[in-house]
């Protein structure tokens, strides 16, 4: 298949260009677009085939329930069955923006996009291209992040190239993604909202706003549990080496660093280092070095993390060691990200 591959302006785009996008939704292809967060692989919600066809493309269990994105507040009535009281609250104060909500689903709703289950996952994002590109389709679109499954997520149009070049129809290139992580997702069928991904829009924030809400405890990792929102249960955003992720004390977690590479390379291994800017020149010399930015900017972390993460594929190393950041804020969805980078294997000193 040949992937046509189109720059499109984030602020003006090209209405020629987005009409021609919306043409092949219409027609059960898939589009690659910017959101806010990261790229999605876009089909339309409502062609069984074409839901079916993201799954192959990405190579991603059909377990795994997709984000359907809209482009008015009204869009979100024909895809709910109720909206819940913190639902409208939620996505009244946050919306447009990088925030999803679970609802109880209508019966307009796919069993593809949900996995079997009775709830859907909706977002209004911010991105204008997004907006454009669901008006145009006429319908919601269904958009996991537009990346080989279990890879790092893609936050540039090149990123997507590499995964899915020949796979899907269209990529528009929009630039870099602002945020860099996907969206917040809050369970809003439950007594009290429940996290079951943290993003952009932060748990402080949404305390803030609501007074009382819960993390789901399946972000521990739990391999069991079954998937309410894409991302719970299967390892995401990894590179090709195996990540171990060092968390507590930063002396200690440095000092724990520097003793593990010294160990590793003495056994011939090559080994890259994920840091943080103020530790590049404290760290030894290694096949890789990265620095994902400084920790008194931790959305500039979030905004570089997976393409910091893609970059150690350019290399040869073995294995990746990963320092943690403080889980606040934005934080939260760094962390999350990075223990499922690692599959969950933390040394915590």
């Amino acid at each position: 298949m040949y992937t046509a591959f189109q720059k499109i302006s984030s602020i003006d785009p090209d209405s020629q260009v987005i009409a021609q996008a919306g043409k092949i939704l219409k027609d059960g292809g898939l589009v690659a677009f910017p959101t806010e967060t990261v790229y999605g692989l876009g089909a339309s919600a409502y062609q069984a085939a074409a839901l079916r066809n993201i799954y192959a493309a990405k190579g991603r269990p059909s377990d795994n329930p997709l984000i359907l994105h809209i482009a008015d507040f009204s869009m979100l009535n024909e895809l709910a069955a109720t909206v819940p009281a913190s639902a409208k609250k939620i996505t009244e104060a946050f919306w447009p923006g990088p925030l999803t909500v679970i609802v109880p689903r209508s019966h307009k709703v796919l069993d593809e996009v949900t996995g079997g289950l009775d709830t859907v996952a909706v977002r209004f994002p911010s991105s204008l291209i997004a907006q454009e590109l669901i008006l145009a389709a006429q319908v919601p679109i269904a958009a996991p992040s537009a990346n080989l499954s279990g890879r790092p997520s893609p936050t540039s149009a090149q990123s997507v190239l590499e995964d899915l070049d020949g796979k899907i129809e269209m990529i528009l290139d929009g630039g870099d993604c602002e945020i860099g992580v996907e969206s917040t997702v809050v369970d809003c069928t439950t007594a009290v909202p429940t996290i079951l991904r943290p993003g952009g829009i932060t748990y402080e924030m949404l305390v803030e706003l609501l007074g009382e809400v819960v993390v789901d405890p399946g972000l521990s990792g739990d391999s069991q549990a079954i998937p309410k929102a894409p991302g719970m249960k299967y390892r995401h955003y990894a590179p090709v080496a195996p990540i171990v992720l060092f968390e507590g004390n930063p002396d200690n977690v440095r000092q724990t660093i520097v003793q593990q590479v010294l160990y590793h390379t003495a056994q011939n291994k090559q080994v890259g280092l994920l840091v943080c800017d103020e530790w590049k020149e404290l760290m030894p010399k290694v096949a890789a070095l990265v620095t994902y930015g400084s920790l008194e900017k931790p959305a500039e972390v979030a905004c570089d993390l997976f393409e910091s993460l893609r970059s150690f594929d350019a290399t040869t190393v073995d294995i990746i060691f990963a320092q943690g950041i403080v889980e606040r804020g934005i934080g939260r969805a760094v962390m999350n990200r990075l223990r499922k980078a690692a599959g969950h294997k933390i040394i915590t000193v």
